[in-house]
């Protein structure tokens, strides 16, 4: 596996003190199979952050592409890391982490989906921020129709297990400190749900993160995701990074629920057959049980400060 980047730290003259916001960034670009689009997103990148006086490196990591997609970003004067077979959207992002060097993380999908003029909008939030998101709410969100059920329940699960409004739990547009993507590093996964890890793990663990508006446009080429079985991925996904973070919040509903269960069953013998059931008493030593788990899985998490 070759492994390079390329370094553009073409500044333009700007005021002193708007320099002096800009953070130097490394741009992290995972590609699989993206051939009709790269060379534009590229260009694009390049053009825009240039123009606007940013220090940044451009990194292009070809997750075992077979259309040819390193061939055209070497083609556009940018160097790739290359993985020898497909090991994931989230792999990809960390070999493109490991190669970074600056304090600020970018990170933006190769198909032309994300409006690339913003990453200098998310990296100016960086002076008051830890982690910039651009969420797909603005005018235009080209988001299929069939997948909207799903992450509507998505976002409504995480909002309510994490205890936040979270405008867009998974967007491949952001930016974030290096810090942050070292700390969480050992669970960040291989595959789509990166961004929903680290997304869940800053705000859960009192990071400041902003979300910015933005709109989010049709894609080029085939997407790789997997509807069925990605969606009971995120699910699980979700429910895994709460109860690493916040078991409480997972651990406490559940017994409630099932104390309810329990005391409605032993009112309803106790009233009409003059006994309480085994079932009722059951329900009720679950409830109690899973609670104490999730106390000490509290104590567990705060003791060890992950």
């Amino acid at each position: 596996m070759s492994v390079s980047t390329v370094i553009v730290e073409q500044v333009r003259k700007v005021h002193p003190e708007a320099q002096a916001r800009l953070e130097p960034v490394s741009i992290i670009v995972p590609a699989f199979n993206e051939v009709g689009i790269i060379g534009q997103v590229l260009d694009t990148i390049i053009h825009q952050m240039s123009a606007n006086g940013a220090q940044y490196e451009l990194i292009v990591v070809d997750d075992g592409s077979t259309d040819g997609t390193a061939e055209v970003v070497e083609a556009n004067g940018v160097s790739v890391v290359r993985h020898d077979y497909n090991r994931g959207y989230g792999s990809a992002l960390k070999t493109g982490i490991r190669q970074s060097r600056y304090p600020l993380i970018a990170i933006i999908d190769a198909d032309g989906t994300y409006p690339v003029h913003v990453l200098h909008q998310l990296v100016r939030c960086m002076d008051r921020y830890d982690m910039a998101v651009g969420s797909r709410t603005g005018d235009h969100v080209a988001i299929p129709l069939l997948r909207r059920p799903a992450k509507w329940f998505l976002k409504k699960l995480a909002d309510y297990l994490s205890g936040f409004e979270i405008p867009d739990l998974n967007s491949g547009l952001r930016v974030f400190r290096r810090e942050l993507a070292e700390r969480f590093f050992g669970i960040f996964p291989d595959g789509f749900s990166f961004t929903t890890t680290i997304t869940l793990a800053a705000l859960t663990n009192g990071y400041r993160v902003q979300f910015v508006p933005i709109n989010y446009y049709k894609r080029t080429g085939h997407s790789t995701i997997r509807p069925m079985r990605d969606f009971f991925g995120f699910v699980l996904l979700i429910i895994r990074m709460i109860v690493c973070f916040k078991p409480l919040n997972v651990f406490l509903p559940v017994s409630a629920a099932l104390l309810v269960i329990g005391m409605t069953k032993a009112a309803f013998d106790f009233f009409h057959q003059n006994y309480f059931g085994v079932a009722s008493a059951i329900a009720i030593l679950a409830a109690l049980q899973i609670a104490f788990m999730g106390l000490l899985a509290d104590l567990i998490m705060r003791r060890t400060h992950l």
